[in-house]
């Protein structure tokens, strides 16, 4: 019977063609963003800027007893003694101290705009390796060293002097040298100084001496070179140092982990890519089950004919089998081996798009072995076979004479594994959308998305019942309007329920998947942009283009005149620790799990004037010093003025005293501390913005005048209206969101795939029934009037069916973001959604049918008979 399959292909060019694409770009999907999953899982990061230290010492951002699931949000520090300690272990030529700091080079940038760069201390100009193509390496407290990029593009020769922002203040260097980092094709004589934007290329360096002090944080360094000496065997000395600094928050890095040392984001957006690949890569494989079976099983049922003849001339059940299986084996072992080769390269072009956004860091680099294509092969090959095992054991089951009435007239659909496997889908549907709407909000996406996949599912085991409902409830409204044609279109549909189905739920699974996925993110971005201006009371706000402002602007700016309130704004990621340590048992058996608590650093004289906070309990006017004023939701048992174990940004361990509760939305709770406690545990060191409230009668407009005046004291200071600071937030949500669209796009592309392919097979495998109409008289038009109704009550029942799938997935979330059953987002997005549907549907169905009305009916009933 094998051969009997493979020589049955050319005969069902159609089906088997639609069956190919579906398991071709499903496998394609599935292989993508399996390898986003293993790329955020190794977090690989070749180094750049340390790439000669064949090892690294770094801070460790793992939160002590988590086993790496729990990751501070600031860089931690290494105590600047410990080279010397490394230093002195066996096999150890040298340990370079590593310190970094952000500077602005005034003016630094190709239209004399400034420039964002990195400042080193000069002993790690050697692990890139740098070196000076022009002039010296600095020595005195005044001299820094440029990258040759950066010099040309500025304009700037050894001996010229140059002005940073560094610290929260202008500082004047005179320029001893030019540097160019080895293998680099670029030095000091490029014309245009373009290349690179990469922190690496725009690198500056001053004395050891002088970036300690600049830093501030003398006595701190962020990494630590380990050059070994020839011959010393690198495993052993790997042993040797981590030995040396098992007492400290320290980790050693070796091969591609290294970057991690350069930028230890690449630990927390890693973790980000894996959540969102893990969430949309189940989603893609979902809609690649649902698409791959509802694809196959409408294939094999517009052979019902052809198995009923089978069966009547004494094929066996057994035979009959093994031929459908070895048809879908050959066609989907073709098209799954075949998307091995496009698979990686769309992961691999998500990736380059999320880190053109700024979603992931640049330095994260792909990586993906061979089991993102085994799951992706395995999934489409499983699915493919189990939709052909299941539609030939039907097949088989029925008696000769029984499933040639069976062909005829399509008169069973619902079986009992397909009625309960229905009621479950639609049963764990209905428990996620009670759990979306008991989350808090920014967590309710997470159930959401499965939700929507669930509620799909369900409906599209129940889509011939469905159809026949639909059907009944437009038979009349279609006769009256369209006549004869609606006419022959219900009945067709009446008839041929099964073969419906399967040309509506391509429909409902991208009309329901479109709206609700597209109007999740909407609403998410709704709910933090209502959450951030219910909260900003402010009427400006100061920032710097070095990126921060020191403390003491925010005194200044209280002083001037017309301010009400003036408050320093710096956010960060901490952690509530527990009242009790765990026990060395909890931490072994991963049942330690801190709280996560987002930070907000305030001034406690101008919190209140310029943010909607207000203590339910204790008081805002005590938060200072080691104070902390937690959400009312999230103190833990904590009473006023119980110490409350905490982990700042940077992993430093706090017992601040509870001086106040605070209200919050729910889902968007912060605990607020002094900024004066948080800004030394920030990268930075420096308050990010300073929000000001005028005093009443005072124009906002004057009062920026005003502050703008600061800007001689403070270069590079910014003031910007309440209007422009929602709009960066704006930005920002737009930025997260990005990259839930970009996936999302793939997602529903590939549904819209299904949508075309599934339209064309279902209409040209009808070419037997359209020509026996043109010989009992229709004429060309009139059978493209009857697929026209056709194609219309296709849209409408999948529409419909996609309209409440929608329903069912964004009403639990809009009652937890929003606190209303409504979502938000632009109406345009449905009308988008629906009439694409519409025309897609409308213009497969009659292009296909027009393609196959071109044949002489004789002809063509003569060959299928």
């Amino acid at each position: 019977m094998i051969g009997v399959a493979l020589r049955s292909l050319r005969f069902h060019k159609g089906g088997f063609i639609a069956s190919f694409i579906a398991l071709f770009f499903g496998a394609t999907i599935v292989i993508g963003c399996g390898g986003l999953f293993e790329t955020g899982l190794r977090s690989a990061a070749p180094p750049q800027r340390l790439g000669v230290a064949p090892i690294v010492v770094t801070g460790d951002q793992s939160h002590p007893g988590t086993h790496g699931e729990y990751v501070f949000s600031e860089r931690l520090r290494l105590d600047a003694r410990l080279a010397d300690t490394i230093g002195a272990v066996p096999g150890v030529a040298k340990a370079l101290p590593d310190r970094s700091f952000d500077a602005t080079l005034m003016r630094g940038g190709g239209k004399g705009e400034p420039a964002q760069v990195s400042g080193h201390g000069w002993s790690s100009a050697a692990l890139a390796p740098y070196r000076i193509t022009e002039g010296k390496a600095p020595a005195g407290a005044d001299q820094v060293v440029l990258d040759a990029r950066l010099a040309a593009r500025a304009g700037l020769n050894p001996g010229d002097r140059a002005e940073f922002m560094v610290n929260g203040g202008a500082k004047r260097f005179k320029i001893s040298g030019l540097a160019t980092e080895s293998g680099s094709n670029s030095g000091a004589g490029s014309a245009s100084g373009s290349g690179s934007d990469s922190d690496d290329k725009r690198a500056v360096f001053l004395s050891d001496q002088a970036a300690a002090q600049v830093s501030g944080r003398p006595d701190k360094l962020d990494n630590i070179g380990v050059l070994t000496k020839p011959g010393a065997d690198r495993g052993d000395v790997i042993g040797d140092i981590k030995k040396a600094v098992e007492d400290e928050p320290a980790t050693v890095l070796t091969g591609d982990k290294r970057g991690w040392a350069e930028n230890p984001t690449i630990i927390t957006d890693g973790t980000k890519l894996v959540t969102l690949a893990s969430v949309f890569g189940g989603l893609s494989a979902m809609v690649t089950v649902f698409v791959v079976s509802s694809t196959m099983g409408l294939s094999i049922q517009q052979r019902q004919r052809e198995m009923a003849l089978l069966r009547a001339i004494g094929t066996t059940p057994g035979q009959l089998r093994r031929m459908i299986l070895g048809e879908t084996l050959f066609v989907a072992v073709i098209a799954t081996a075949l998307a091995c080769y496009p698979g990686p390269h769309v992961g691999r072009w998500l990736l380059d798009a999320f880190a053109s956004g700024d979603v992931v860091p640049d330095d994260l680099a792909y990586r993906a072995g061979w089991i993102p294509m085994v799951v992706g092969v395995g999934a489409a090959l499983l699915t493919a076979l189990g939709a052909a095992f299941i539609s030939a054991r039907g097949a088989a089951r029925t008696r000769p004479t029984e499933a040639l009435a069976e062909a005829s007239l399509q008169r069973k659909w619902l079986s009992v594994p397909r009625l309960i496997f229905a009621l479950l889908f639609l049963g764990g549907g209905a428990a996620l959308a009670l759990v979306t709407a008991s989350l808090e909000g920014p967590m309710a996406g997470s159930t959401a998305t499965p939700a929507a996949m669930l509620w799909t599912v369900g409906f599209g085991l129940l889509g011939p019942g469905l159809a026949k409902v639909i059907t009944a409830v437009l038979h009349w409204p279609l006769r009256a309007l369209t006549g004869l044609s609606g006419r022959l279109a219900t009945l067709n549909a009446k008839a041929r329920s099964s073969r419906m189905a399967g040309a509506v739920m391509p429909v409902m699974l991208a009309t329901g998947l479109a709206t609700a996925l597209i109007y999740l993110q909407t609403t998410q971005s709704s709910g933090s942009q209502q959450a951030f201006d219910e909260n900003m009371r402010a009427d400006l706000a100061v920032t710097s283009v070095a990126g921060g402002l020191p403390l003491s602007m925010v005194d200044t700016i209280e002083k001037q005149p017309g301010v009400a309130a003036a408050s320093a704004q710096v956010s960060t990621l901490g952690y509530l620790e527990p009242k009790t340590p765990p026990t060395q048992s909890e931490i072994d058996e991963g049942d330690f799990e801190p709280t996560e608590m987002p930070l907000q650093g305030v001034t406690s004289e101008g919190v209140t004037g310029t943010t909607a906070f207000r203590a339910k309990t204790g008081s805002l006017d005590d938060l200072r010093g080691d104070t902390v004023a937690l959400p009312s939701s999230e103190t833990g048992g904590h009473e006023i003025g119980d110490k409350v174990p905490m982990r700042l940004g940077d992993g430093t361990e706090v017992r601040l005293k509870l001086v106040a509760t605070v209200g919050a939305r729910r889902g968007y709770e912060t605990a607020l501390v002094p900024a004066t406690l948080l800004v030394p545990h920030t990268d930075s060191g420096l308050v990010p913005q300073i929000t000001v409230t005028a005093k009443p009668g005072t124009d906002p407009a004057e009062l920026t005048g005003t502050l703008s005046k600061l800007a001689g004291e403070q270069p590079g200071l910014n003031v910007l209206p309440r209007t422009t600071v929602k709009a960066v937030h704006a930005d920002e949500d737009d930025t997260q969101a990005w990259m839930a669209y970009m996936v999302l796009g793939v997602v529903i592309a590939y549904s819209t795939i299904a949508l075309v392919n599934t339209q064309v097979l279902a209409t040209t495998e009808r070419r037997r029934e359209f020509m026996l109409q043109r010989l009992i008289g229709a004429t060309r038009r009139q059978v493209l009037r009857m697929m026209t109704v056709e194609a219309f009550l296709v849209s409408v029942a999948g529409v419909l069916l996609g309209v409440l799938v929608a329903v069912l997935t964004l009403v639990p979330l809009s009652l937890s973001v929003l606190g209303k059953p409504t979502p938000e987002g632009p109406g345009w997005i449905f009308a988008t959604v629906v009439g694409s549907a519409f025309a897609l549907t409308l213009f497969t169905t009659l292009l296909s049918a027009a393609l196959v009305l071109r044949h002489r009916p004789s002809g063509v009933v003569g060959i299928r008979e």
